[in-house]
């Protein structure tokens, strides 16, 4: 099923079932108000949910509306913690590298900064929902508590990067916030997309209206899904509500005549390629007025999650 958080005026909106076509939605607040609610009761609710998709799905639903994607907060705005790692980014790591997540946004809502110098990046990624997770969770443990995924536009401020990581300490202020799909879906719509614990489709990323890139997500992940989550909670156990990203997709560029690259992710990806190449990065970083345009089409060329769609704004 496919789920979305409905702006109310409240913090944490309202929860509504999404058709599978992204044409209607249904409020779910005869069963639960938020998707934090049912998070916290999911064996109870989550069956509920699924007969209400149903109907939607089958135009039977009594209650239907236009589902409008400029209308959603991020699926969890006060999510119980939001994590990122860099599974497409460390070939030979024995354990992911994590850092803590920027401020959840929705799909819509602009991307507010003060300084262009900054060095503002996007990062199209995926990002996992959970249910409760114990301490010591083996990834086998951890896949089966992996309720909804999402896609992200992780914001990273390049330029800040450096002293935070000088100073000895993590990324903080280069991570200021994340915006999120106007849905998010129960693995099973994915289908054979969803394995491994990876997401084997192509995940598009476009700048001011222009392709950048479309890498595949289910291609050269170093640490999947249940991988990450495991690592997370080696020395705590994780509430329901929290999530987890597994930062800009990335594919390992082709060298043969007439392969179609799969461009990049973040600007950073794309200037690292630029440097071995040539010496020196040549594609600047984002300016305000900047438009970033995520999104993830299944095999029919159909938008699976809906698109986030962000314009980089000056504070």
């Amino acid at each position: 099923m496919k789920l979305a958080t409905i702006k109310d005026g409240s913090r944490d909106g309202q929860l509504a079932v999404v058709a599978r076509d992204l044409k209607t939605a249904h409020m779910a607040d005869a069963i639960a108000p938020t998707l934090q609610a049912a998070l916290d009761d999911w064996a109870f609710m989550a069956p509920q949910l699924d007969g209400l998709y149903a109907q939607l799905n089958s135009g039977q639903a009594r209650r239907a509306f236009d589902f409008d994607p400029a209308h959603c907060m991020a699926p969890l705005p006060r999510a119980s913690s939001w994590t990122m790692g860099a599974a497409w980014q460390q070939p030979t790591a024995e354990e992911p590298v994590m850092v803590g997540g920027g401020e959840p946004l929705g799909a819509h809502e602009e991307i507010v900064l003060a300084h262009e110098e900054w060095g503002i990046d996007f990062g199209a990624g995926i990002a996992a929902i959970l249910d409760d997770v114990p301490m010591g969770a083996t990834p086998d443990e951890a896949h089966g508590r992996i309720r909804l995924l999402t896609l992200v536009n992780e914001i990273s401020l390049r330029a800040l990067m450096p002293d935070e990581l000088a100073r000895g300490g993590g990324l903080l202020q280069s991570k200021p916030a994340t915006g999120f799909a106007p849905v998010a879906i129960t693995p099973d719509e994915l289908g054979d997309a969803w394995r491994g614990g990876k997401l084997h489709l192509r995940l598009r990323a476009a700048l001011n209206g222009n392709l950048v890139g479309q890498p595949d997500a289910g291609v050269d992940m170093t640490f999947n899904f249940p991988q990450l989550v495991a690592h997370l909670c080696k020395t705590r156990r994780v509430r329901a509500g929290s999530i987890v990203g597994a930062g800009p997709v990335a594919n390992k560029t082709s060298t043969k005549r007439g392969a179609v690259a799969p461009g990049y992710a973040s600007i950073a990806d794309q200037r690292a390629i630029e440097t071995l190449a040539d010496g020196e990065a040549s594609t600047p970083y984002l300016r305000f007025g900047d438009t970033i345009r995520v999104e993830m089409l299944d095999e029919r060329g159909k938008s699976v999650f809906g698109a986030i769609e962000q314009k980089i704004a000056k504070a």
